[in-house]
């Protein structure tokens, strides 16, 4: 339904009204975006700057680091908690209520504790604070004060104020909750380089994505193998070739020696090309009319490795060895499709 619908825009909402909430958005993204860039201003450049303090002592971390925060602080530290989860930290988030009714019984001596508060004096935060602190937990305070007692009790305090907020009564949080994921999305990537996190690292935490699905999937975990790969011996008629074209639905077969070793592959295309001709060669062996030396893929690459193989020879299958050059398996692009590797 269009906006200008005279059902979903309310009479009152006038073109008046319009150029202020326009104007509304660009006043609250230029705060939210300038309160960003004064924490970019903060940051120092040696190690004693509070980031890099912060990042030490989550890559010494042998527990997890836990995140706590309530309210909006709450919200964020959640989304910081599963950022850093996916980039190779173990995480958690713990809501600080909960916690002082037993979910602090998850907190060890090993852990590395976030707790999120822009004012650095939340009740709920502080009353369970003390016995974080008793317990030998490392403490990262991430808050707009740095005279607050959230502040003073950490081990290592991130500055994440702002001189105002994006709310036109400078109350709701808007720029600090900006501001605070942002320098949550700064320490995560911070650790994830310091780990020399790589891209295979991320598809294991993601298994159910297009990036886990390209990096994590073997031609083996895709191939036919067994009964269903089309192959015949070099002296079998053209007739028989087809024969086994047809049982095994892929279009085509592979010619194999004495040891299963691909020498050569017939396709239904070639057969086409054949038939062009106008000539008789139903008594032809395969050998006589096959492409040797076909392309082959080992059955340890990545699926995404066949899928570049059959794009750059425009080919629709490929035969699987291992690395002895035994054929195991062969490949259609239709299983590389079902299996959402492409």
């Amino acid at each position: 339904m269009s906006v200008t619908d005279d059902k979903t825009t309310p009479a009152s909402f006038s073109a008046g009204a319009a150029r202020r909430a326009i104007e509304l958005a660009r006043q609250t993204l230029q705060i939210e975006a300038d309160a960003i860039l004064a924490l970019k201003n903060r940051l120092g450049d040696d190690a004693s700057e509070p980031l890099a303090q912060a990042v030490h002592l989550l890559l010494q971390c042998n527990g997890r680091a836990v995140v706590s925060g309530i309210g909006k602080s709450g919200h964020i530290g959640r989304k910081i908690a599963a950022t850093l989860a996916s980039t190779g930290t173990p995480s958690l988030f713990m809501h600080p209520a909960e916690a002082a009714h037993g979910d602090l019984g998850m907190v060890t001596p090993n852990d590395v504790f976030i707790a999120i508060s822009n004012s650095g004096e939340t009740g709920e935060l502080m009353a369970i604070m003390p016995i974080v602190k008793r317990m030998g937990a490392v403490i990262i305070a991430m808050t707009g004060n740095d005279h607050s007692s959230l502040a003073r009790m950490a081990n290592v305090h991130l500055n994440v104020g702002v001189d105002k907020e994006a709310c036109t009564l400078n109350l709701a949080p808007t720029a600090s909750t900006t501001a605070t994921l942002a320098m949550g999305d700064a320490l995560a990537v911070s650790l994830l380089d310091a780990r020399g996190f790589l891209e295979e690292d991320f598809a294991r935490s993601h298994p159910g994505g297009a990036l886990g699905r390209r990096l994590l999937t073997h031609v083996r975990d895709v191939m036919r193998s067994g009964d269903a790969i089309p192959a015949v011996s070099p002296d079998v008629s053209l007739s028989q070739a087809l024969m086994e074209i047809t049982r095994k639905g892929m279009a085509m077969t592979a010619v194999v020696d004495a040891d299963f070793r691909p020498i050569g592959v017939f396709t239904d295309g070639d057969l086409r090309r054949l038939l062009e001709r106008g000539q008789d060669f139903s008594q032809f062996r395969i050998a006589e009319i096959m492409h040797a030396n076909p392309r082959t893929v080992n059955q340890d690459q990545l699926a995404v490795d066949a899928v570049q193989l059959m794009e750059e020879f425009r080919i629709n299958q490929l035969l699987v060895t291992d690395a002895q050059g035994v054929l195991t398996g062969a490949l259609h692009i239709h299983d590389l499709t079902r299996a959402k590797v492409i």
